[in-house]
């Protein structure tokens, strides 16, 4: 899948760009701050992100054929629940490295997972949709190929990101590494 020198290998060209001018004392520590950002996790993570995010766009996509046009909460909600179990399984296994079997810390880590990816749905991504479609007329837009509703659930799912990856680290998968 995603090997050790592989992901050796990205983050050494990363920091290499970093590295190529010279730096002041200020920059020396806001590189340093980088480091610790830029790790296995963090990379992981985008990676998994990445095709979480593919899996929500076209499920959205393939719900909002099946129910219509006028029912893209709906769509919302069936893409939702698609990409949340396959960022489960990816987070729980690559990402946190969270390899524990026992029942009690599975459905501990589901439960929490999914009832943090509810939060962050109906806040962000829901009512965040809502908002931007029904308030902000964004739906009657058209940027390029894009429509306004699909404009607006990427704006959303980069907040969406950040907020789930903070709530994965510090809420779900805490000290779960077995």
């Amino acid at each position: 899948m995603f090997r050790n020198n592989t992901y050796i290998r990205t983050r050494h060209i990363i920091l290499r760009v970093l590295y190529c001018s010279r730096m002041t004392r200020k920059e020396m520590k806001m590189k340093k701050k980088i480091e610790k950002i830029i790790n296995k996790e963090t990379i992981l993570y985008i990676f998994f992100g990445v095709w979480t995010t593919i899996v929500n766009f076209g499920s959205f996509v393939i719900f909002e054929k099946i129910f219509g046009s006028e029912y893209y909460l709906i769509a919302n909600v069936g893409s939702f629940v698609c990409a949340t179990l396959f960022a489960f399984i990816t987070n729980k296994y690559f990402v946190f490295e969270s390899h524990s079997w026992e029942i009690r810390v599975w459905v501990k880590e589901m439960i929490s997972f999914v009832m943090s990816r509810i939060v962050t749905f109906l806040i962000i991504e829901e009512f965040g949709l809502f908002f931007l479609v029904s308030i902000c007329r964004m739906g009657s837009l058209k940027f390029g190929m894009i429509d306004g509703k699909l404009a607006a659930k990427i704006i959303l799912a980069f907040i969406a990101v950040l907020a789930n990856y903070i709530l994965g680290k510090f809420l779900v998968f805490k000290n779960n590494k077995k």
